[in-house]
């Protein structure tokens, strides 16, 4: 991190601002940003990534390399890949990487706190169960709400794998979506990043698809299967199993009334 310190005195001084003015722009105390100009202090993820935010940079362009005036943040990165450090939870015993849970109540939390390491060690973690999902991936649980993606219902936990690369995420697939203005979605995606926005779809013809721009989106987790707290209704079985005993009465019927025609 030792390009760190002079990119943010060149960030300060292209904006003709003392500490204390670069400060107040970021809502941190001054002596921090003496402390990270200095090289006496390392800063975290988060502040890295709101300095990216605030001035369009590329976490790699920040951190790996000296910024100039020539430095050019108009370019989308579609890949999503330099504007993102994923922090994860191990296993203190096995030091194995464990699965983030994210609750409803946690959803406003998760969108100031998702690169924060500290943040994330502090929602509920565990080691998933299902042999069904492939090893060596980072997965997540969110919890979602509302009635957009029946038949999954509201309250359920969604079982994520992280999408690094927004190349990849495959049309008419399900995913939950993390972006600055929407805040955390579960929707159908329709993958129109090269021209700089993802389409987001509910399966509840109610709701109406919408664009998400690309700079507005902050991370991709491909849906892998879903979990839900409570027994569902068996009212719609019982329906079913009615009417289909009816439809085998009515086809009895007509075999034999088809027999005596024939006879």
């Amino acid at each position: 991190m030792h390009f760190i310190a002079d990119n943010l005195k060149f960030l300060r001084k292209s904006h003709n601002w003392t500490q204390g003015d670069f400060a107040h722009h970021l809502g941190v105390k001054r002596s921090l940003i003496g402390a990270y100009e200095e090289g006496r202090a390392d800063p975290r993820i988060s502040f890295l990534q709101l300095i990216c935010d605030k001035f369009g940079l590329k976490l790699d362009q920040l951190i790996n390399g000296l910024l100039d005036e020539n430095t050019s943040s108009s370019k989308k990165d579609l890949s999503g890949k330099s504007i993102r450090v994923l922090p994860i939870a191990l296993d203190s015993q096995t030091n194995r990487e464990l699965a983030i849970i994210v609750p409803i109540k946690a959803a406003a939390g998760y969108l100031n706190g998702y690169g924060d390491v500290e943040y994330i060690e502090h929602l509920p973690a565990f080691s998933l169960p299902f042999p069904e999902l492939p090893t060596g991936r980072t997965y997540r649980l969110f919890q979602i709400q509302g009635d957009s993606m029946n038949p999954v219902r509201s309250g359920s936990y969604v079982i994520c794998s992280y999408e690094m690369d927004w190349k990849s995420i495959k049309n008419d697939a399900c995913y939950v979506i993390v972006s600055r203005s929407e805040g955390i979605v579960f929707k159908r995606v329709l993958n129109n990043i090269e021209q700089g926005y993802l389409t987001l779809k509910s399966d509840n013809p109610n709701y109406k698809t919408y664009n998400l721009d690309l700079e507005d989106l902050v991370e991709v987790w491909r849906a892998e299967g879903f979990t839900e707290i409570g027994i569902r209704s068996n009212h719609n079985q019982v329906r079913d199993e009615a009417l289909l005993q009816e439809l085998n009465e009515v086809k009895e019927r007509l075999s034999n009334i088809e027999d005596k025609l024939t006879r």
